[in-house]
């Protein structure tokens, strides 16, 4: 683990380090009467406010902060009126112990309110505490404990802005620029795959039930699609944090990041969906995705690099070109691939049904017995039935299937722990009217039903290629408020290189 991500082991040093430096305060308590047992609370402080990152430890510090005075102020006022009351003093403190419970409780209930949940919960403690001590030397101890609170807290945010900060909002950029990568490798995966015929040979269990699996081509969208709390969590951070390293702007335009990634999520669902009709049980022969390959595969090229140009733009923080048009060549690939649809539509549904008229009398035996009541069927009706009004109509678009237990895109699932049981095959509802009848069902339902995956796909992946424009403008209006540099000019970095080479040439450096 301190291998692969360095900053944990450096946070735990951290730490460590700040409250071996709070702690050294009981060595000079005997001559500092307000520390006395009171040391305590600000190794508490140290404990619960110091965090992973700097804009987490500034939030969490404000929280404690706001809470602890807050709950002074009141314990305070409820002390005054406990000690006014006379006999009636420890009927006061549990009254209010129950009021301030029931109201901080309620409050930090209401979404608002939520970013202030540590607040209330800081709150409510102190409050009972500071009453439970008691009231003779009130002020003093309220006082005492105020002071090391604010005594670990700059403890706390010394030691994580000087010692190896670790920033919220610089692992968010780096987790969008991640996400951008991952959804590009899992794009160009599910194009190469589907065009594999049927490579998955074994399906993780895992991935079937949505879960973290190895397996690059359905990791690269899972990172983003589930990614949207941790960006909230660190963009609720990135903003405490002052300005630092490239992030020189006050009030940092972070939410356009969560944008962003946003949109980037809106088109890594498409290469779920798209990952989700690789793994389907219907699928159509690869003969029929031959006819599309050549398209297909451009887009799927043309979406890739359009992801990591802007992954890496958002990396280097660069405004795009503006002489050139990012989206140009994929929505020509998609144009193109729309065309070849048009012109081979005829490949993606059943073109014997298109003619109107009469509905073939196979079909219409079929659909009425298939209308009877089981109770009604009668022997003689099946047996009326000819051999050649069972035959389909057109033979399989593989003349090796059958039906679809015995067709190839089926996959073979493995014994292994790791491997989800062998799913129930499509359809797994048997017929009433004999296994001859069924096998006609099924021939022509999947025939259909495997040109139509196709279509499908296709259609996923142009949706995918609409979706990129969102994307574009949002990287547009966040490059815009962040001041993203400019991008460097080829022909001028030549010029520049040029000059600089008679320059050392003429002072006799080669």
């Amino acid at each position: 683990m301190g291998r692969s991500d360095p900053k944990k082991p450096i946070f735990a040093l951290k730490t460590g380090l700040a409250i071996a430096i709070v702690s050294a305060l009981l060595f000079v308590s005997g001559s500092l009467s307000y520390v006395g047992d009171n040391i305590i609370w600000a190794i508490l402080t140290v404990v619960l406010i110091f965090e992973f990152t700097v804009g987490a430890t500034l939030s969490k510090g404000y929280n404690r902060a706001l809470g602890t005075i807050s709950a002074v102020v009141f314990a305070l006022a409820t002390a005054q009126i406990s000690t006014w009351s006379g006999e009636w003093q420890e009927v006061v403190i549990v009254v209010s112990f129950f009021i301030i419970g029931s109201i901080s409780s309620y409050v930090k209930l209401y979404p608002t309110m939520k970013a202030y949940e540590y607040a209330f919960r800081v709150f409510t403690l102190t409050f009972c505490i500071l009453l439970v001590s008691g009231t003779s030397d009130f002020v003093q101890a309220a006082l005492s404990r105020l002071l090391l609170i604010g005594v670990g807290s700059c403890v706390c945010l010394v030691v994580n802005l000087c010692v190896y900060p670790i920033w919220a909002g610089d692992d968010l950029h780096k987790s969008i620029v991640k996400n951008f990568r991952g959804v590009a490798t899992s794009l160009e995966g599910c194009v190469t795959t589907y065009f594999q015929h049927f490579g998955y040979e074994r399906i993780s269990s895992k991935i079937l039930v949505y879960q973290a699996s190895d397996d690059p081509l359905y990791s690269g969208y899972r990172s983003v699609v589930q990614s949207s709390s941790q960006e909230d969590a660190l963009l609720a951070f990135a903003v405490w944090e002052p300005p630092h390293g490239r992030y020189k702007m006050l009030k940092y335009p972070w939410s356009n990041y969560v944008k962003v990634s946003g949109a980037l999520r809106h088109c890594a669902l498409m290469v779920m969906a798209m990952h989700g009709c690789i793994l389907a049980e219907i699928q159509a022969p690869s003969e029929l995705r031959d006819v599309f390959k050549n398209e297909i595969q451009k887009v799927g090229a043309e979406g890739a690099r359009i992801l990591r140009e802007l992954g890496n733009k958002l990396e280097k923080m660069e405004n795009l070109s503006p002489d050139i048009d990012l989206l140009d060549k994929v929505h020509e690939a998609a144009e193109e691939l729309q065309m070849k649809i048009d012109q081979k539509s005829y490949h993606l549904v059943n073109s014997e049904k298109w003619a109107a008229g009469k509905q073939p009398k196979e079909f219409a035996d079929l659909d009425r017995l298939q209308d009877l009541k089981e109770d009604d069927m009668k022997p003689n009706v099946i047996n009326s039935l000819s051999e050649a009004n069972l035959k389909p109509l057109f033979p399989p678009l593989d003349s090796n299937v059958t039906n679809v237990s015995n067709h190839p895109s089926m996959v073979h699932w493995g014994s292994a722990e790791d491997m989800l049981k062998h799913q129930v095959q499509w359809p797994s509802q048997l017929s009433v009217l004999g296994d001859q009848i069924l096998n006609v069902r099924e021939v022509k339902t999947y025939e259909s039903a495997s040109a139509l995956s196709l279509a499908t796909y296709t259609s996923l992946l142009i949706e995918f290629v609409a979706r990129l424009q969102n994307l574009v403008t949002a990287f547009e209006e966040l490059s815009d408020k962040a001041k993203f540099s400019d991008p460097a000019n080829p022909l001028e970095a030549k010029e520049a290189i040029s000059l600089w080479t008679k320059l050392l040439k003429c002072v006799g450096i080669k």
